[in-house]
């Protein structure tokens, strides 16, 4: 391999891009923020300065970007790539809670609370995400009180649609089991 070649798969590993990342075109990072619950309420001046506190990192896939009992520490918010949110069950054992893509957010109940992360967090293929941390949005939150309202007001939201969206869900599978333990109790008699 040359040296060229080899410089160029240095810089590709995941830990040199993340320190030599390319900026992300403000532009195309304030869409993505207007198409969030959270941010769609925020005008092009405030959505400029939270870019501002935002952290672009590049995952391989495959790539773990936290494990389930981290800290929670930022909101991540895809630009491009898949990210596997998976929980575990047992030693070996994992469950895939959801798939998320280019747009979706996750991480949100970080901003919320200081517990541990409920799951991990893993690149399906190279996934680009922006970040932004904790105490960073509680900054923006206490500089700006009335647009942080708007921004927790759109975490609660997101919450209580995925808490809804859960209910539903058990719910019919709920349902569901009635329904077979009925049948079976036709079949046997």
């Amino acid at each position: 391999m040359s040296t060229e070649q080899e410089q160029k798969q240095i810089i590709r590993g995941t830990f040199w891009s993340n320190l030599f990342k390319k900026p992300t075109e403000s532009q195309e990072l304030e869409s993505v923020l207007k198409s969030m619950l959270p941010f769609e309420k925020l005008n092009a001046k405030y959505l400029r300065l939270l870019i501002e506190l935002m952290h672009n990192r590049v995952y391989a896939e495959g790539e773990y970007i936290f494990y389930q009992g981290d800290p929670g520490i930022g909101l991540y918010i895809i630009r491009d790539g898949e990210v596997s949110i998976v929980q575990q069950e047992g030693e070996k054992t994992q469950k895939e809670l959801t798939r998320l893509g280019r747009g979706d957010f996750f991480g949100e109940l970080a901003m919320l609370d200081d517990e541990i992360r409920s799951a991990s967090a893993v690149a399906v293929k190279e996934t680009s995400v922006t970040v932004i941390f904790k105490p960073d949005l509680q900054e923006f939150i206490e500089k700006y009180p009335s647009k942080g309202i708007h921004i927790l007001r759109g975490f609660a939201q997101m919450i209580a649609i995925r808490l809804r969206r859960l209910n539903k869900d058990y719910s019919d599978l709920y349902n569901e089991f009635l329904e077979l333990k009925r049948r079976l109790k036709n079949e046997n008699q």
